[in-house]
């Protein structure tokens, strides 16, 4: 039970940095101890590659132009939000 506990600590750190080891920012300790993992765990090797896949497409999305009027109605609703 205490492997099966540690386990699932270091995989909610994985979580957590994810985003630093994609963008190249962990140290070179971190980044050994990251993949260490990623090599033994199947389930964060999933979540890293789902987490590359959804970096690879939202760069590719290309949304239509907002029109004025829902653009206006994007302003209106900020300024609502900021006055509550």
């Amino acid at each position: 039970m205490a492997l099966l506990l540690r386990r699932q600590v270091v995989c909610i750190e994985l979580v957590e940095l994810v985003t630093d080891y994609l963008e190249g920012a962990l140290s070179r300790s971190a980044r050994r101890r990251f993949e260490s993992h990623l090599a033994h765990c199947p389930d964060c090797t999933e979540y890293v590659s789902q987490i590359q896949a959804t970096i690879t497409m939202t760069g590719r999305v290309e949304l239509p132009p907002m029109s004025e009027g829902l653009l206006q109605e994007f302003a209106e609703l900020y300024q609502r939000w900021m006055t509550q």
